[in-house]
């Protein structure tokens, strides 16, 4: 049985917003992190409030209080740290006084809406985790009005070049001449899931918004714009999981 207190050490380097946590078992694997002077082989290694950890020889930062912010991500930019074809990511276009934040999945470069950042690897892995059950929500613009036997299809769960996706909940929000803007809701968010599902019964998106994730909402946020979620909200709408920050004595020294 763990002590109390006592966690993964890979879950406390993903806490403190090194990386992430599968980046952090990577990490060890490679023989890149210490505990208390004693470089670790396996990353089945539980660490206490007061264990010191260094990782590429340098000591782990203290972790900062969880945060979370809402970010309205506008169309062509990257979800990504750098693009190697210097396309704009999202590292470019937010305030530089923030701290070190990672995204909660990603919206790709021709998609916009709500994204999700946080400077808690472990956060960010509870609110992706398909068990959590949040629903995505977005608005799709897709062309041609779609006939009720194709959302039907969608609902009852669909496949697609051998993926299998879960149920989706399309309806009909407005037509607008050729096209149609429909509301999108589900609860897996698998790589361009709703452009692929939506272009496989025939009615390609042409423009998609993320307006929702779980109970965090887009609402009337500004496009580019970034705003930070009451730390007390996060609490409530996470309950237990939400991971509290581990403090450490500023004075110690490796």
């Amino acid at each position: 049985m763990k002590k109390a207190g006592r966690e993964r050490v890979a879950k406390r380097i993903a806490r403190a917003g090194v990386c992430s946590r599968r980046d952090a078992e990577r990490l060890i694997a490679e023989g890149r992190v210490s505990v208390d002077g004693k470089v670790l082989q396996s990353p089945a290694f539980d660490v206490g409030p007061e264990s010191w950890i260094v990782v590429d020889g340098k000591p782990l930062p203290v972790a900062e209080p969880t945060r979370l912010f809402r970010y309205h991500k506008p169309r062509g930019v990257l979800t990504a740290a750098r693009d190697p074809e210097g396309r704009p990511t999202i590292y470019d276009r937010l305030p530089p006084d923030l701290p070190r934040l990672v995204p909660v999945g990603r919206l790709d470069i021709g998609s916009e809406g709500l994204l999700l950042l946080t400077n808690d690897g472990e956060l960010k892995r509870k609110l992706e985790l398909p068990s959590t059950g949040w629903t995505r929500r977005y608005r799709a613009r897709v062309h041609r009005l779609p006939e009720p036997e194709q959302l039907a299809r969608l609902l009852a769960g669909i496949t697609v070049d051998g993926i299998t996706y879960g149920p989706i909940q399309v309806t009909v929000d407005r037509s607008q001449g050729d096209n149609a803007w429909v509301m999108v809701a589900l609860k897996e968010g698998k790589n361009r899931e709703v452009r692929r599902v939506m272009e496989y019964i025939g009615h390609p998106v042409s423009r998609l918004i993320r307006i929702a994730y779980g109970p965090f909402q887009l609402g009337q946020l500004p496009r580019g714009e970034v705003d930070e979620v009451n730390p007390k909200v996060v609490r409530e709408q996470m309950g237990a999981a939400a991971p509290k920050a581990v403090r450490r004595d500023p004075n110690r020294r490796a």
